[in-house]
């Protein structure tokens, strides 16, 4: 099962985008969907819960797509990116591509079975690049271009993101999460 994160400010289009994505349609790829109209909010669960793809509106009032799927990126490196929009804004577009490295771009209106293929597609390319680095650390580590405990670390942080950084305070303290407590 794929854990998705679906970021829209409009309400109707995340109940209609969870029921298109939760319906079992027998295919191998089932979708464990969370929806969020606050993309602020989405981020603090990026902080708790590692997402296998994420789908984002571009046209969003508290913060564009291209800002919160960059900041998302820099959480969750390996989650695939969309961006969802009815406007064909080329530049934003363009931005989404280069700055949050987007997959790709789905319209608004949106075919319902050409979306659960763009993300089979999304989740089967990201798996792939992330197979890849996995087998590419090994080869290094085997070479002794990478040290186990680095090749365990880079491991840890693709399955747990975030486990392996640590919050220093200005005195030497490890600063810990306040919602964590």
């Amino acid at each position: 099962m794929y854990r998705l994160l679906l970021v829209d400010d409009e309400e109707n289009i995340l109940r209609a985008l969870r029921r298109t994505l939760s319906v079992n349609d027998g295919s191998a790829h089932q979708f464990d969907v969370e929806i969020f109209s606050s993309p602020a909010a989405a981020l603090h669960r990026a902080d708790e819960v590692k997402f296998d793809l994420v789908l984002s509106d571009y046209r969003m009032p508290e913060m564009d797509g291209v800002q919160f799927l960059r900041q998302f990126r820099d959480k969750q490196p390996d989650a695939a990116r969309l961006v969802l929009s009815g406007y064909a804004d080329l530049d934003g577009l363009i931005g989404a591509i280069n700055e949050a490295q987007i997959f790709r771009f789905i319209p608004k209106p949106w075919h319902d079975a050409e979306l659960r293929v763009t993300l089979t597609q999304a989740l089967s390319y990201h798996a792939l690049q992330a197979e890849n680095r996995l087998l590419a650390d090994r080869v290094r580590a085997q070479q002794g271009k990478l040290t186990r405990q680095e090749f365990e670390l880079r491991r840890l942080e693709t399955e747990h993101p975030g486990i392996t950084k640590v919050n220093w305070g200005p005195n030497g303290e490890v600063m810990l999460d306040e919602d964590a407590l």
